[in-house]
């Protein structure tokens, strides 16, 4: 620390230099006085606390005080030789012109121990002396007061903050005294126009602590709130609410996931799941045990958009679906939307998991831990500039290598089966209206059990978003996305013919988004996005002296594009209506060549009459249209709410399986020349109802949807390796429709909800030529379609620290194809199979328990444990997980497999530190 003086002057209009490094504010102004006749009067608790690097050449006092405290709320008042700092406040020694008249009329009154102008700018801003303010309410003061400021309101906004994990939390309500108010964004955000003066702002929330503040305004200003966690949430098992937000907002088949709280859930192998949890929820559901994928709502696998920090994951799961991709550890939020979504998401037909990693804890190192029999997981925070940024790091693996060579069993020695990924995010404050966030993910899985295939697949992505205040009304973020996914085969034996199999989708996007809240009744959302799409649909490669050709699938490339525009509109009290509309563009690009078929004709090796090539970049096709989004909500009483949605949606990439269940030898391919983007529309209604204080949450939604261009398979169709994919796949239309009943008690000792979906999935191919048919042309139960599908889960406590929890699941068979007999052509067996998916596999149900002990909860305890003990299907039900056929002494025979035949224990042992 220096100080330096080249001129001393004892008069504040005469001119001096100085030079003040790494100050602070108190030792600023002690040495100022040394070098003037000044002398300054000021409370030390009131100088800001930042330090002094500043370089004044030839400037008068005045400049001098002018530019140190021109960004901190202290003001100062010259009178002779005495300086006297204020905070926030202005020594006035006159009154401004017009305020005594302002006094008399009714456009100045006071409000509390204020005088709130309403009309009249430039009127002071005074607190009573006589009157004390409440010391039970903490008293804030924001801004700094400026002489002649005309503004009527004053802008307050900030973040609010979980206390204890130091994460946003979203969807608080922050009301003022006459009941107006706020909630908090997906970030935790909030932005409020108060008066001048004495403001008493309250929090309302049922997951955290309800508290009150008051806040003196002199100007705009920033503040961020701190919220204990509510002790009533010990109670909850995993799906929170923010106060009656079911009931409040616009969005149906809205749901969120409790990352913290589905510790108590047993799930298989002791592993926290949160994609399997989202599969308890009615509408989402799975193929089977074991499988990769979600259906919902009757849609595909490939119709949802997953997204982790914005990129979008292809593959969120571990070993086929046994585990997910996301660590639970890191994750903050997780929201689905499979009703109405909004505008600003788009690129998928049924549904989008907007999945968020959790913010670094800028102020301390924290930690947690998981160790089970399959698998263990580790994530720290380490804090990089308090209270400004930090680091979090994640990492999963798994030791079933290790199992697999320990066993005495010859076959398995060779085998192979281990994934891992890992996860870091940084996160930097700027300043209270600016926030920079940047995730980095991977993950990596290779198994090989008794086979001399090495099956392989990676996820890889990338995304920084920049989230700012452009004004006092609109917040605007810029987000860049890259994410990577790879699948290959290495098949390697004693023969010449080893090889690489595989496929490749690389996507960036660059995406704009704002918000601004127009006024009381308008909350707009807008924006623009691009996307750049780099597929290799397939590939084949000798591994050494192989004997294999070295084959590539054509590359394609192609760039989607998208801008909205949304409006929630609160037309009443009662009546909020959210109406948006998303344009999108699909341009497929080159280079490519593109086989023209005879009009008229099915496309086949025969049909080809002439072959197009399209050079590097060159437009292919082009595809686009509007995607309409409205959705209702009128609240009838309180507690009770009805809600209505319609919205259309364009999907421009594909899947392509002849699999029941997702699998990862799937490859992708993008809508060009020959494949047309899906399309659908969907129509939804639901009634939402409030019991015992809003503890108790019920809901019943029903919902039509048809699609059209959904890809499907020729019978016996060849997809791997293919170029002219469109001589194997059918494009046909679909339809669903189904009703969703959720009740759900989040308190008590007894928690948990249940869930029941009756719903129906159906898709039809119809076509003039016989080949390209399905069924006749006639609509037919979809791979994926379950009537009912009825779940169960239940946390009972018995003390703050022991716990019982418990699942049930019952789902109808999904449907399948059987052989229905056998005949002899040319001395050959042929096998005559049913109408494709005619009858269906064994229903499936199953129960789970777990018990749960935590340690004592004492906040002085540097660690807090959880164990968990679980047993997976209690019952020992054999759940089919394929059904498959052989023929075994000229008769043709069913057989069934399961993944878990027997019940599962397990046990795990989770660290908090």
């Amino acid at each position: 620390m220096s100080f330096c003086v080249s001129t001393i002057c004892f008069s504040q209009t005469e001119n001096f230099s100085v030079s003040f490094e790494n100050d602070d504010y108190f030792q600023a102004i002690l040495k100022l006085e040394k070098l003037t006749d000044k002398h300054f009067y000021f409370a030390e608790d009131w100088l800001p606390e930042e330090k002094v690097t500043k370089n004044y050449i030839n400037v008068s006092l005045v400049e001098v005080l002018e530019d140190l405290f021109k960004s901190t709320t202290t003001n100062y008042y010259i009178l002779d030789k005495t300086i006297i700092l204020t905070r926030n406040t202005i020594i006035y020694d006159k009154l401004p012109e017009g305020f005594s008249r302002s006094l008399d009329s009714e456009e100045t009154h006071f409000t509390g121990n204020a005088v709130e102008k309403t009309e009249v700018n430039n009127s002071p801003i005074f607190l009573r002396n006589n009157d004390k303010l409440d010391q039970e309410i903490e008293t804030i003061f924001i801004g700094k007061e400026e002489i002649g400021q005309s503004k009527r309101n004053f802008r307050l906004s900030g973040y609010v903050y979980d206390k204890e994990t130091n994460q946003p939390i979203s969807d608080i309500a922050i009301v003022t005294e006459n009941g107006k108010g706020i909630s908090t964004d997906k970030e935790g955000f909030y932005n409020i126009n108060l008066s001048p003066g004495i403001n008493i702002l309250s929090i309302r929330s049922l997951t955290n602590e309800n508290i009150s503040k008051r806040f003196v305004m002199y100007n705009d200003g920033h503040y961020s709130f701190y919220l204990s966690e509510n002790l009533e949430q010990l109670d909850e098992v995993m799906l929170s609410s923010n106060m009656d937000s079911n009931i409040d907002d616009a969005n149906t088949g809205e749901e969120t996931i409790d990352v913290e709280n589905i510790k108590n859930i047993p799930l298989v192998l002791g592993e926290r799941d949160v994609l399997k949890v989202a599969t308890l929820l009615p509408g989402i559901s799975t193929p089977g045990e074991g499988s990769a994928g979600f259906n919902v709502r009757g849609g595909k696998a490939d119709q949802n958009l997953m997204l982790l920090d914005d990129a979008v994951m292809y593959n969120p799961a571990h070993f086929f679906g046994l585990f997910a991709a996301i660590n639970p550890f890191t994750t903050g939020n997780v929201t689905i939307f499979k009703g109405n979504i909004p505008a600003e998401y788009g690129g998928r037909l049924s549904s989008v998991f907007d999945i968020t990693t959790k913010d670094s804890d800028t102020s301390e190192f924290r930690g947690e831990a998981s160790f089970g029999l399959v698998t263990s997981n580790a994530t720290v925070e380490i804090p990089i500039e308090k209270g400004k940024s930090g680091l979090i790091l994640g990492g999963r693996a798994t030791y079933s290598n290790w199992i697999l060579r320990s066993l005495d069993e010859e076959s398995l020695s060779d085998s192979e089966a281990s994934f891992y990924d890992g996860i870091v995010k940084y996160n930097h404050q700027f300043n209270p209206d600016s926030k920079l966030s940047a995730t980095a993910y991977f993950s990596d899985d290779a198994f090989s059990i008794t086979s001399d295939s090495l099956y392989g697949f990676q996820n890889r992505l990338f995304s920084i978003k920049y989230n700012t205040a452009l004004s006092e009304k609109t917040r605007g973020e810029v987000i860049l996305a890259n994410s990577d996914y790879r699948f290959d085969i290495n098949y390697d034996s004693d023969l010449e013919d080893r090889f690489e199999l595989g496929y490749h989708i690389n996507e960036t996007e660059i995406k704009f988004n704002l918000n601004s809240n127009i006024s009381a009744k308008h909350k707009l959302n807008y924006g623009i996005s691009s996307k750049f799409y780099n597929v290799e649909p397939g590939y084949i490669k000798p591994i050494g002296d192989s004997n294999i050709i070295n084959f590539e699938v054509n590359r394609e490339r192609a760039l989607e594009s998208a801008i909205w525009l949304a409006d929630d509109f609160s037309v009443s009290e009662a009546f909020l209506l959210s109406a948006g509309i998303r344009y999108s563009f699909f341009n497929a690009l080159g280079d490519s060549e593109v086989r023209i078929y005879e009009d008229g004709m099915p496309k086949n090796d025969d049909t080809v009459i002439d072959t197009q090539v399209y050079d590097d970049l060159e437009s292919v096709a082009n595809y686009s249209g509007p995607e309409f989004r409205f959705s209702a909500r009128y609240i009838l009483t309180e507690g009770l709410s009805f809600k209505a949605s319609y919205n259309n949606t364009y999907q421009y990439i594909h899947t392509l399986s002849n699999n029941t269940t997702v699998s990862p030898t799937d490859t992708y391919r993008l809508s060009g020349y020959h494949l047309k983007p899906q399309q659908a529309q969907q129509y939804s209604f639901g009634i939402f109802k409030n019991f015992d204080a809003n503890s108790i949450e019920t809901s019943i939604e029903g919902y039509y949807k048809t699609s059209d261009n959904v890809l499907d398979f020729k019978t016996g169709a060849n997809l791997n390796l293919n170029e002219y994919i469109e001589t194997e796949t059918l494009q046909g239309e679909g339809k669903a429709y189904g009703v969703e009943f959720l009740l759900k008690k989040k308190s008590g000792k007894l928690n948990g909800f249940i869930g029941y979906t009756y719903s129906r999935s159906f898709l039809k191919f119809d076509s003039e030529f016989t080949d390209e048919q399905v069924n006749d042309g006639e609509f037919f139960p979809s791979n994926y379609d379950k009537p009912h599908d009825f779940s169960l889960v239940a946390n009972y406590k018995l003390t703050e620290r022991f716990s019982f929890s418990a699942n049930f699941i019952y789902q109808t068979g999904r449907p399948i194809t059987y052989p229905t007999g056998k005949f002899t052509y040319d001395d050959a067996d042929y096998v005559l199979y049913s109408d494709r998916n005619e009858f269906r596999i064994p229903d499936f149900y199953r129960l789970d328990l777990s018990f749960n002990m935590e340690g004592n909860h004492s906040l002085k305890k540097k660690a807090h444990y959880f164990w968990n003990f679980s047993v997976y299907n209690v019952l020992g039900r054999n759940n089919p997980y394929s059904v498959y056929f052989v023929t075994e002494d000229g008769q043709v025979e069913g057989r069934q497999s399961a993944i878990f035949g027997i019940p599962v224990p397990t046990i795990s042992y989770n660290v908090k530190f």
